[in-house]
């Protein structure tokens, strides 16, 4: 019999000792949002991109979105920049934060390129091969970490053998995370428009540490060449953050309130994003995206005249134009287009901070 099998209950101590909580009744008051992967983890490849980097800026957009309309909601991110953070650390964040709810935010691969849509997991024995492997392949990342085998007693994320642990726990928040899973998925198909591969039970380390309801979502196939497109782009990464927020607060109680200074934090030292709800709207037509600032010489805005910069989502992105009248921003957006820049389009800002995709193609009238 494997090692690990015999340090059963040593397992159950490190995992739950001093940290199991009674869940609390009636409203949320402290959610964990965790980016999959990152630092020397990049997760699953697309042609163009890296998984922990799509995970992190969904996130993100996740994060910010509970803050704007939540009151009295406290975030908190295993990560909020590219650095490498050990699954037993994610999941002891959301534990020693004492956190209503965990949400793993991840992104799906396979051989097979055709496959897409979203899938949400939730802490439970494997009941396919295939629910199997993408445990394994989620649950490598702890070969990435040092002694990793003295962390995990001898769990080997290669071996089937290994999964046997998971049938023997009795996961008491099985229902609640359950019911948020299918919530994300309803709202993934009918708000994101994405192929619902259901809602799914499978052994994740990073799920097993947690002592609260817990959820780890696929988010797409970055194997895809489409989806990937999708997955990468700031409207897919807004749609897929607001599935996700309207999902929350089906199940949270929340009320839908502006937040206050100092009802949000994180475990790093980034500064939660205040969003005021009232506020001139300023329409600007965005003309580029960059992972890092560019030079004010740049060639591509040599056409344009009052180029701004502004952060958002991690990156760099230029915009031109400061127009109140919607009108006057569609008429710049046509004549952006006509000097070459195809993918332009318009964001909305209010009181200098840009408001969500959702809302401003609400008042695009897409």
């Amino acid at each position: 019999m494997p090692r690990f099998i015999w340090c059963l209950p040593v397992l159950f101590l490190i995992f739950f000792s001093g940290s199991l909580q009674a869940q609390r009744s009636g409203r949320m008051h402290t959610v964990v949002i965790d980016a999959g992967h990152g630092g020397h983890d990049p997760g699953a490849l697309g042609q163009k991109s890296r998984e922990k980097n799509i995970n992190l800026a969904i996130a993100l957009r996740l994060g910010q979105l509970i803050r704007a309309s939540l009151k009295d909601v406290r975030v908190i991110y295993t990560r909020d920049k590219d650095n490498f953070v050990e699954l037993y650390r994610r999941a002891g964040i959301a534990n020693e934060s004492k956190a209503d709810l965990f949400i793993s935010i991840h992104c799906n691969a396979n051989n097979n390129h055709t496959l897409q849509g979203a899938e949400t997991y939730v802490m439970g024995l494997h009941k396919s091969q295939a629910n199997l492997n993408i445990a394994k392949l989620e649950n490598a990342s702890i070969l990435l970490e040092s002694d990793y085998k003295s962390t995990y007693n001898g769990f080997d994320p290669n071996s089937d053998e290994s999964y046997i642990i998971f049938s023997l726990n009795q996961n008491s928040n099985l229902d609640k995370s359950t019911d948020f899973a299918a919530a994300i998925q309803k709202q993934m198909e009918e708000r994101v428009g994405r192929n619902n591969r259901g809602v799914r039970q499978a052994g994740f380390l990073v799920l097993y540490r947690t002592t609260m309801p817990s959820v780890l979502v696929e988010t797409g196939y970055i194997s895809n060449p489409d989806e990937e497109l999708f997955l990468t782009s700031e409207k897919g990464q807004e749609y897929i953050a607001s599935a996700i927020f309207k999902a929350f607060k089906e199940i949270s109680g929340a009320e839908i309130l502006p937040v206050k200074e100092g009802d949000s934090e994180m475990v790093s030292d980034h500064k939660p994003r205040q969003v005021e709800v009232s506020g001139q709207l300023i329409y600007r037509v965005q003309i580029a995206a960059e992972k890092s600032e560019t030079t004010k010489g740049d060639r591509r805005f040599s056409r344009f005249q009052d180029v701004k910069m502004y952060m958002h989502g991690g990156m760099y992105k230029y915009t031109v134009g400061n127009e109140t009248d919607l009108a006057a921003a569609q008429r710049l957006l046509d004549e952006v287009k006509e000097k070459g820049v195809k993918d332009a389009f318009i964001v909305i800002f209010r009181n200098d901070e840009r408001i969500p995709q959702i809302e401003a193609d609400k008042l695009l009238n897409k």
